[in-house]
């Protein structure tokens, strides 16, 4: 064992400052590169991939317990209902006002060269399609056949082809007109005679499927397929209108769809509603809509919410100013003001960013997750202009928003007016928003270990490097001399 001391301590007296300089130079570009890795993996999927792994792959193979005990019961009977109710939250939703794919999402492709929409999403539109559009009787026409098997494929193209093979089969196929309009047109007036030609077709078919609804569970299903057509169809026309600058026209038509099939208020039809009337600037009808909606028993939505904070801070706004509120003091329809801003920003903490234009927007999602991320781009994407349009709004919600984050501390744990924040919206967001969006996380996580550790790792070789590289011999003299205490001590 001596011998072997000699000759280790004999091999590092020989070493060169070359050697040493090489040795802290790699060292030192190895522990950047990690870094870079941990930095853009912890950016990309907000958890460290060093920590990953030493979870998921060491501590098995060390005797670590794969299973935690399960935690014990801390909520009392009231928070168990919260915790019920926190469930649904991460369920996605369809987004009320989403795009048109051939008159706006491909287009925004063309220019840019960058898909605007996940495959998660696709997929689960493709769902949407087979649930709204198919039923168990479509066997009993060909055109119907062909249509349930277009909205499974994948290719654009298919699809497409599939509808004007159906339309061939029957040219009153009201689906392959909706296909059409939503893919094939390339701007929202062809859209929009498409979808005219699917009213036509729709309104008839759901004219027999009435008549014959009682007769059979199977004529029922058909009832309801072709009531789910003809509200689409009737929805999307007024989405046209709207787009087109015919507000009036959209308004009147969704308020007559929302009376004629009052029973469909989960298609979120008054959010388009409400989005119309605050283009027409028609508060007071807005103010109505929200006293229906905006129920404690409904579930809430950053539309509706932030819609409610907007028509209060629009009473004070005008003439609000930070320096004399703070002399004088809030007054009761400035409270009122600031504590809808603060009860919006807990429902959605996303929005502000996008409102204050602090964060860059990207084209909605045709899904979206209640609290999430991918909600905040929905509404910011639609509503911001109606905050421009209200003078001083946006100068008092950049005032007062971070406030609320004082009032929740602890926003996984517990909320203030709403339940606590649930903790999978990061994930379902990334699923739901394009790779070039940066995902906005809330809370805002902590750095993980391993980045500090590599990133402290790198610029202490780099120093050594340098300095290696500067006073070579003393250099030298330091590292013999450390490698000789560390051999004794061994010894």
């Amino acid at each position: 064992f001596r011998r072997c001391l000699i000759k280790m301590t004999v091999f590092l007296s020989t070493l060169t400052p070359k050697f040493y300089f090489a040795l802290t130079v790699t060292s030192s570009f190895i522990s950047g590169l990690i870094f870079v890795f941990e930095w853009w993996h912890f950016r990309k999927y907000g958890t460290s991939f060093i920590e990953q792994v030493s979870v998921s792959h060491l501590r098995p193979l060390i005797g670590g317990a794969e299973n935690s005990p399960p935690a014990p019961a801390a909520f009392s009977a009231g928070e168990n209902e919260t915790s019920r109710q926190n469930m649904p939250e991460c369920k996605v939703w369809r987004n009320p006002l989403n795009l048109f794919r051939g008159a706006e999402y491909s287009r925004y492709m063309w220019v840019t060269g960058k898909e605007p929409l996940t495959y998660y999403d696709m997929n689960l539109s493709a769902q949407d399609h087979q649930n709204f559009f198919t039923c168990d009787t479509d066997a009993l026409r060909p055109s119907d056949t062909v249509m349930q098997k277009a909205w499974r494929e994948r290719n654009p193209q298919a699809r497409i082809k599939a509808a004007y093979q159906a339309l061939e089969l029957n040219n009153d196929c009201a689906t392959a007109y909706v296909l059409l309009a939503e893919e094939e047109a390339t701007t929202i007036v062809d859209a929009e005679k498409y979808f005219k030609q699917a009213l036509k077709a729709g309104e008839m078919i759901y004219r027999k499927s009435q008549n014959c609804h009682s007769q059979s569970p199977q004529h029922e299903a058909q009832l309801r397929r072709d009531t789910n057509v003809l509200v689409y169809v009737k929805r999307r026309l007024a989405m046209c209108a709207r787009k087109l600058g015919r507000i009036r026209e959209a308004v009147k038509m969704m308020r007559d769809l929302m009376k004629e099939f009052p029973l469909l208020s989960m298609l979120n039809i008054h959010e388009n509603l409400l989005e119309a009337l605050l283009e027409l600037q028609a508060y007071a009808d807005v103010q109505a809509v929200l006293a229906k909606y905006d129920d404690i028993s409904l579930p809430k939505s950053a539309a509706i919410c932030y819609t409610a904070a907007l028509l209060k801070a629009r009473a004070v706004s005008e003439r609000f100013s930070p320096e004399t509120a703070s002399k004088r003091g809030l007054s009761t329809a400035e409270i009122n003001a600031v504590e809808a801003i603060h009860r919006a920003v807990e429902f959605n903490p996303h929005v502000p960013k996008y409102l204050l234009e602090m964060k860059s927007l990207v084209l909605p999602p045709e899904h979206i997750l209640k609290r999430g991320d991918s909600e905040a781009v929905a509404y910011a994407f639609f509503h911001l202009q109606h905050w421009k349009r209200i003078e001083g709004a946006l100068n008092l919600l950049h005032c007062t928003w971070e406030g609320t984050f004082r009032m929740i501390p602890y926003p996984l744990e517990k909320g203030h007016l709403f339940y606590p924040y649930p903790s999978c919206t990061e994930t379902a967001d990334r699923e739901l928003l394009p790779t070039f969006h940066e995902v906005s996380v809330y809370p805002q996580k902590e750095l993980p270990f391993f980045i500090h550790f590599t990133a402290g790792l790198c610029s202490f070789s780099a120093m050594l490097a340098l300095l290696t590289h500067q006073f070579p011999e003393l250099m030298v003299i330091f590292a013999k001399a450390v490698s000789i205490v560390s051999v004794v001590g061994l010894a």
